[in-house]
């Protein structure tokens, strides 16, 4: 058993994977390392083995067809043999000094009665474009360095929401939630922060800056015309995460997780809703209209909900609709530099 699994899907990763582990290495034998290669077509795949082959205690790689991003994290579920668990993407790394205080935090709580199911910590974006930094920390939202459920919470603001950057799961929350991300289809890092949710119980919030995540790149997947290309595969994700919670079954000890679930659910919608509108095709709007139509079939509360909120200005009718709704979402996109 190993304290914790780092799992790091990649895919034609080479340029830039080593940079990942080599800032994972300092966690040392207590920790594994689980290096997807998804099919990759550069040398991905030799890089890997070089690893496994330098650092056979920590390293292990599991050479895949190809299935995306999805995949690679199931695949590290599946052979975790980490008490917890996470992620972290090929092209990005992790703070040496707070690694250190992570590991240190979780070997501290590693035989409580009652297990830690969730450690948070903040991450750092790293703009290309402009060469800037912005720290997403959860100062005044989580209580700091204790154990405390989601009745302690504060209101969580957009651009603050929980992302597979900020969590360590315990592993076995993971695989108690049943979690199975789909194959070949971007953003399901959305599914990954919201479905296991409802399974924890306890959260530990550290007030460090532990991952750091690039964005700005032509080639990312949060790249706005990306976005538009692969607006599909954000509704695939939309849709499952329509289905995955019945948010109004959650007993009234969680009604604060509840408040939260809905606001990034109704995100998920405003971000569908807003890139049908920008590709502002007959299709595209048709699916649209088909996105909404379903959330009322499903549940016609958490329509409503989502109807009157930001979601619903996102999915303004008409010509001037959708220029108000575009105009938001450019004033958005300069005050918080999300893609």
């Amino acid at each position: 058993m190993k304290l914790i699994t780092f799992t790091v899907p990649c895919y034609n990763s080479a340029a830039y994977m080593s940079h990942c582990v080599e800032t994972l290495l300092p966690a040392g034998e207590e920790a594994e390392i689980i290096l997807v290669d998804d099919g990759s077509k550069d040398d991905t795949g030799r890089i890997a083995d070089e690893f496994a082959e330098k650092y056979p205690d920590i390293i292990r790689v599991i050479h895949q067809e190809n299935g995306g991003h999805g995949e690679g994290v199931n695949q590290g579920i599946r052979n975790a043999r980490g008490v917890y668990f996470k992620v972290v993407d090929s092209d990005d790394w992790l703070d040496t000094d707070a690694l250190q205080q992570v590991m240190a935090t979780l070997r501290a709580h590693l035989n409580d009665e009652k297990p830690l199911d969730l450690l948070m910590a903040n991450y750092v974006y790293e703009h290309v474009a402009d060469n800037t930094q912005l720290v997403v920390n959860y100062k005044g939202i989580l209580p700091e360095d204790r154990i405390f459920g989601w009745q302690d919470i504060g209101h969580f603001p957009q651009n603050k929401n929980i992302l597979m950057h900020s969590v360590i799961y315990r592993t076995e929350v993971l695989r108690a939630c049943k979690l199975e991300l789909p194959k070949h289809t971007f953003y399901v890092d959305n599914i990954f922060v919201y479905q296991p949710l409802p399974e924890v119980q306890t959260i530990y919030y550290m007030n460090l800056d532990l991952y750091r995540y690039f964005i700005g790149r032509e080639d990312q997947s949060v790249n706005e015309k990306n976005m538009i290309k692969r607006v599909d595969q954000q509704l695939r994700v939309t849709r499952i995460m329509m289905n995955a919670v019945n948010l109004y079954d959650l007993p009234v000890t969680q009604d604060k997780l509840r408040a939260y679930m809905l606001n990034y659910f109704s995100m998920m919608m405003a971000i569908s809703s807003i890139f049908l509108t920008l590709d502002g095709s007959e299709d595209a709007l048709r699916k649209r209209s088909e996105l909404w139509a379903d959330l009322k079939a499903h549940d016609e509360r958490l329509y409503h909900r989502c109807k009157f909120s930001v979601a619903g200005v996102c999915n303004l009718p008409g010509t001037l609709g959708g220029k108000i709704s575009i105009g938001g979402y450019r004033i958005a996109q300069k005050l918080f530099k999300f893609n």
